[in-house]
């Protein structure tokens, strides 16, 4: 129990030795003329660089109130890297082994930052295998497994001040559109969407929930279909879409789905990476799409409001991926054309 009591004391003092992260607004004069504008919360100012740092503190605290972590256990954790970044920081703070099972594709800059978290990588060739694997390990090692896609939406508490969604309503309250029309987030594990869908219906705003999804991802079809067996190719943009239907996303919590090709994103993250003066992952290229459809619907419409969305990661995770031409012209194509498509969505069109 003295265990117990110092690890759960360690992570709450991390917490309060954190700042809360930062909310942008983006200059973009196309929609704000028209009453539109525009946000981002920018989770990349965490210790451990990305939105997933929340859900590793909450996975962690959830995992030792209900007895599965104990003194010298293994975590072991499914990741496609950036939650496996978070838990290998949270691993080292308490003194745990941790492994990280994730696609031998992950990019090697999240690879390098597991491992200096003191974490082990266990890299397997069919991103689909990630989970059995995970448990494999955990019952060889006599540990714990983590399992993110299917506690994510259940460890965090939504009704409390602790959450993202909160934050983000206390930082938009000065703004002229202070109750958001949209809020527009990625589902890896759907931890995120379902937190800030239920906290927006329990505070009875008007906001609505859209997810942008990637090309690949079964979130889509599962959204329009409410079929759980179905199974694709998965994403490839790191971070968002899975290739099943994972426990964690509540298709109930989500007003809208957008589906989002991946040269568009490429083409949204360097569009706001040179907006920003600084580089942002590709995952927050997505969120950028789905942003700027809902803002243009509403500009036809001759609606007002905000849109507030996530800056997930910094870019410097991807230099050798999603910011090498020769790399993305190999995996994602031609984003020029994308490229254009944007700039055109963005001009003003009165």
């Amino acid at each position: 129990m003295n265990w117990l009591h110092t690890a759960i004391a360690k992570i709450e003092a991390d917490y309060q030795r954190s700042a809360d992260t930062h909310l942008i607004a983006l200059p973009l004069p196309g929609f704000a003329r028209h009453g539109i504008d525009l946000y981002l919360k920018d989770e990349s100012t965490h210790p451990t660089g990305s939105l997933k740092h929340r859900l590793a503190r909450s996975l962690f605290l959830y995992g030792l109130c209900n007895g599965w972590l104990h003194e010298g256990s293994t975590v072991v954790e499914s990741s496609s890297g950036s939650t496996a970044v978070s838990e290998a920081y949270f691993a080292r703070l308490l003194g745990l082994p941790f492994i990280a099972v994730m696609p031998r594709e992950t990019s090697c800059e999240k690879i390098a930052q597991i491992e200096f978290y003191g974490g082990r990588c266990h890299l397997v060739d069919n991103p689909t295998a990630v989970y059995d694997e995970a448990r494999a390990l955990a019952t060889q090692t006599g540990g714990h497994y983590m399992d993110q896609f299917t506690y994510a939406e259940r460890a965090t508490d939504w009704r409390s001040s602790n959450n993202i969604a909160q934050s983000m309503f206390t930082q938009m309250a000065r703004e002229r559109f202070a109750v958001p029309r949209w809020i527009v987030v990625g589902a890896g594990t759907g931890g995120t969407s379902a937190t800030i869908g239920r906290f927006v219906r329990y505070q009875r705003h008007a906001t609505q929930l859209c997810v942008a999804d990637p090309v690949g991802s079964v979130f889509g079809e599962y959204h329009r279909s409410g079929n759980p067996s179905l199974t694709g190719p998965g994403s490839r943009i790191e971070g968002i879409g899975r290739p099943r239907v994972e426990p964690s996303f509540i298709r109930t919590l989500v007003d809208r789905m957008i589906d989002v090709a991946d040269v568009d994103s490429v083409a949204a993250m360097h569009y706001l990476s040179d907006l920003l003066g600084r580089k942002v992952g590709p995952s927050t290229g997505t969120n950028f799409i789905g942003m700027v459809e809902l803002a243009c619907e509403m500009r036809a419409k001759g609606e007002h409001g905000s849109i507030v969305s996530l800056l997930c990661d910094a870019g410097e995770r991807y230099l050798k991926s999603y910011f090498d031409a020769t790399w993305t012209q190999q995996h994602m194509g031609d984003y020029a054309p994308a490229a254009a498509r944007l700039q055109a969505q963005l001009n003003d069109v009165d």
